[in-house]
């Protein structure tokens, strides 16, 4: 059994071993004859999805104590994988999430990083860069990309530090392989949500 996770830009599916990344469309093609179980956020495609015979939508089953109304599915999937723990899934936007025995304790959200990018970019062509990836939190930044790269990580580092108060800490998402490398201990895994699904599929 094939497993999915519609995002708001791509279709990640998980077929046991290795999590694949695809658009839309492509997909849609290559699985529409594949048994398959998703949750999606992107309500947009509901329709043409749900014509899919052989797929079922499990967006209804994720559930967790303590969760609000208008919470993801994706993010209910991805607390789900472990019973503690701080949960960041940096894609499109950037959500935090902590669990603890089981129970929801609230979270926030940041716009994803490339978002953050566009932001500056949008106020001047002179603060349209690049992220640096390899920025040092340690000393203050002397250029324009630098300082930028520093705002927008040392701002996501600091709540999350203020947070985490011990717990272990787990990255998914396009991003999170990046960011879980500001943290030492940090778990990177592309298949957390896969598992929160799988748990309530047992």
């Amino acid at each position: 059994m094939l497993l999915a996770d519609i995002g708001n830009t791509h279709f990640h599916i998980y077929n046991g071993e290795e999590v694949e990344h695809l658009s839309y469309d492509a997909a849609i093609a290559k699985y529409q004859s594949e048994a398959l179980c998703y949750i999606s956020v992107k309500h947009q495609l509901s329709l043409e999805i749900e014509q899919i015979t052989n797929w079922k939508n499990i967006s209804s089953l994720m559930k967790i104590e303590n969760e609000y109304d208008t919470m993801g599915v994706d993010r209910k999937a991805l607390c789900l994988s472990h019973k503690d723990g701080l949960f960041v899934d940096a894609g499109s936007a950037i959500t935090v999430d902590v669990m603890e025995d089981g129970i929801y304790c609230g979270g926030y959200i940041f716009p994803g990083l490339k978002v953050m990018l566009n932001a500056y970019a949008g106020i001047s062509s002179v603060l349209d860069v690049e992220l640096n990836k390899q920025i040092s939190l340690e000393q203050l930044p002397s250029t324009t990309k630098d300082g930028i790269s520093y705002g927008i990580i040392a701002s996501i580092k600091a709540l999350i530090d203020k947070h985490n108060k011990g717990k272990t800490l787990y990255f998914t998402g396009g991003d999170g392989k990046f960011l879980s490398s500001y943290f030492p201990d940090a778990i990177y895994d592309e298949t957390l949500v896969f598992q929160g699904m799988k748990k309530v599929l047992k």
